[in-house]
């Protein structure tokens, strides 16, 4: 369920820095597009993690998607907080959703969290 008030992306991801600059965070709905729109036309693996500041779950896998960045750096990863993109977002009906793309389409989806079956599908995917 999604919460109607936006408490802004999560201070600890806004304030980790990402060494090898794969991550974006989309802050935006109009941010949000223009990554999707780079994620086709680039034709690059890509990750996107839609979570919510307000969810748990969310907040515990969270820096294990900033480590694992730094680990998968032939892939691009993305965080998307369902509440600053409600209009490209609003497909979305469960958080966290990992969604990857690979030569600009979508190719998979992973519902819920668990660092280990994260990094087996981003190495399936890298």
């Amino acid at each position: 369920m999604r919460k109607q008030e936006s408490e802004g992306a999560s201070p600890d991801l806004e304030s980790k820095s990402n060494s090898n600059g794969n991550l974006k965070i989309a802050a935006s709905d109009q941010s949000l597009v223009t990554i999707l729109d780079n994620i086709r036309s680039s034709k690059s693996p890509a990750v996107i993690n839609y979570g919510a500041s307000w969810c748990g779950v969310c907040s515990q896998i969270l820096p294990a998607f900033q480590e694992l960045s730094n680990s998968f750096q032939g892939l691009k990863f993305v965080y998307a907080d369902i509440d600053e993109c409600p209009e490209t977002t609003r497909h979305i009906r469960y958080t966290p959703t990992f969604q990857f793309y690979r030569n600009g389409e979508k190719v998979d989806e992973m519902f819920g969290a668990g660092e280990e079956r994260l990094h087996d599908r981003l190495w399936l995917h890298s």
